[in-house]
């Protein structure tokens, strides 16, 4: 710009001869409609909105695109990125990381991780805060620096969180629980500040004992898995043992009954056959026996080898029975 400003200059001396005092009003004052022309238009990101000051007071927002304003610092536009997952790391820092306010600075990051728990017990604890901008206006004009106080109650609620719970909860299984509840606790404190931010989600990283005591802890935690390891096992092998004994009771039961109902219907069938039968036989008791006779030598002669027939009424012959023929031989 100062090069193209002493170009003109020089341009204009050389066209107004005498008159360079007036030349640099001139350079001047085109040099700031310049300037004042490319100030008037600025873009904003897909991601993003702008918020539009007109003498520093709050005047509109505007959406994504390429947009005009009052140039030389009447309008100032702030581009807030409302559409895009910010994050906050407590305890370590991603390299390469653009927002100052993102992760731990070097002389903070040993005293945000170091927490007491509810038994008096100490603990590293890691974790990330991701978060959008709700609220353009509140973000910019409510809280003055909002990243920073996020961190602020980020920290302070996490503490509470973990000061209520036992290491060993800490550590193992109440993760979940606490990355719930801090969420929770983290977004009704940005509610109530007016901030403008949404916590998306609060999520647990590292988590350690303490340098000294970190070997031994290891050790229990070993312990405490293969303890669940042998629990996990018994419990495959219960359900697999005890609901196969439980269907073969129930099969057992169920032929038990099978075979009750079968010999209580034959029984029945048997004593109604058989009082059907001494009806008909109290009727005419002298056919039924001899129809119960016939029926009886019909199921028991067949199976005789040989047979002999004697007729009562013949007297004059004298019965004769061969007792040296083998059984099955012709006489």
């Amino acid at each position: 710009m100062e090069d193209l400003v002493r170009e003109w200059q020089d341009r204009l001396r050389r066209m107004i001869p005498g008159g360079g005092g007036r030349g640099i009003i001139i350079v001047a004052v085109l040099a700031l409609l310049g300037f004042g022309a490319w100030s008037a238009y600025y873009t904003v990101p897909s991601d993003s909105v702008a918020v539009v000051q007109r003498f520093g007071k709050y005047l509109k927002e505007v959406p994504p695109g390429l947009h005009f304003k009052f140039p030389l610092g009447i309008d100032v536009a702030t581009t807030v990125p409302v559409k895009r997952q910010l994050k906050q790391e407590f305890g370590f820092l991603t390299p390469g990381a653009n927002d100052p306010y993102q992760g731990s600075r070097p002389r903070e990051v040993k005293r945000e991780t170091e927490m007491v728990t509810g038994d008096l017990n100490a603990a590293l604890v890691e974790w990330v805060v991701q978060y959008r901008v709700s609220d353009p206006v509140k973000f910019l004009f409510e809280v003055r620096e909002p990243s920073e106080t996020l961190r602020y109650v980020s920290e302070s609620v996490m503490r509470e969180v973990v000061g209520d719970r036992t290491v060993d909860e800490v550590i193992t299984i109440g993760r979940q629980e606490i990355e719930a509840e801090a969420l929770t606790k983290m977004q009704a404190l940005s509610t109530k500040y007016a901030m403008g931010i949404s916590i998306d989600q609060v999520q647990l990283k590292n988590i350690n004992p303490p340098q000294p005591v970190q070997e031994s802890f290891n050790e229990v935690n070993q312990a405490q898995q293969e303890k669940e390891k042998l629990i996990n096992e018994a419990r495959r092998d219960y359900n697999k043992v005890i609901p196969l004994a439980e269907g073969e009771k129930d099969q057992r039961i169920r032929e038990a009954d099978g075979y009750r109902l079968k010999r209580v219907n034959e029984a029945e069938g048997d004593v109604a056959r058989f009082s059907a039968l001494l009806a008909e036989y109290s009727k005419a008791p002298e056919v039924t026996r001899r129809r119960i006779y016939i029926e009886t030598l019909q199921d028991v002669m067949p199976g005789l080898s040989s047979k002999i027939i004697i007729d009562e009424q013949t007297r004059s012959i004298l019965p004769f029975l061969n007792v040296d023929t083998p059984k099955g031989a012709q006489p």
